[in-house]
């Protein structure tokens, strides 16, 4: 009786894998897909063309709803996706076309005058270092106050966690900040 009983245990086990299986060959692309590319992050990777007239100078795109930037460069033949932090609450959020205006190495960090009354506690400045909230580098966008920049805090990307900016790892702000240049083109939307 209880070699029937293992025969029978291992004829379900192996009914129950293989019916396990099925939903990821089900899914399995087929072949000659021309659908959207997935990175290994799974954000989907964008083409520059319905959001920019050309590359300019470089595009960047700060994409809220997937909470992701996308950089493309003048020639077109280097993109980079990054994951970022964006800001916690529609107002404080600013969507549309800018520029980068600014590129600083070690920046330093003032809190906005409607930060500072909102959290009288804050320090009125952070020197460059392990405490800044703007990380290692700074992408300065013509709208003021607004940035693209590193964060120490590697808890807030990919989180509603910013007062206006869009945050990125201090190693992928750091790779963003050799490819953009003053001129490039963001957009976030």
């Amino acid at each position: 009786m209880s070699t029937r009983f293992n025969f029978n245990r291992r004829a379900f086990l192996g009914t129950a894998a293989a019916g396990l299986a099925m939903p990821a060959l089900a899914q399995e692309a087929p072949t000659g897909n021309t659908g959207p590319q997935h990175n290994i992050s799974s954000f989907r990777m964008q083409d520059w063309r319905p959001h920019f007239q050309n590359l300019t100078n470089g595009a960047i795109l700060c994409d809220l709803t997937s909470r992701a930037v996308h950089y493309w460069s003048e020639d077109g033949t280097t993109y980079h996706v990054y994951p970022s932090s964006i800001p916690v609450s529609a107002e404080l959020t600013r969507t549309g076309r800018t520029e980068i205006i600014k590129k600083v190495d070690g920046p330093t960090w003032a809190p906005t005058p409607s930060m500072k009354a909102s959290n009288p506690e804050w320090p009125d400045f952070v020197p460059a270092g392990p405490d800044n909230p703007l990380g290692t580098h700074a992408l300065w966008l013509s709208w003021q106050y607004y940035r693209i920049h590193g964060t120490h805090d590697t808890r807030k990307i990919g989180r509603k966690s910013s007062n206006g900016c869009i945050g990125l790892y201090n190693e992928h702000i750091a790779q963003l900040f050799g490819l953009a240049k003053i001129g490039t083109q963001v957009l976030i939307l």
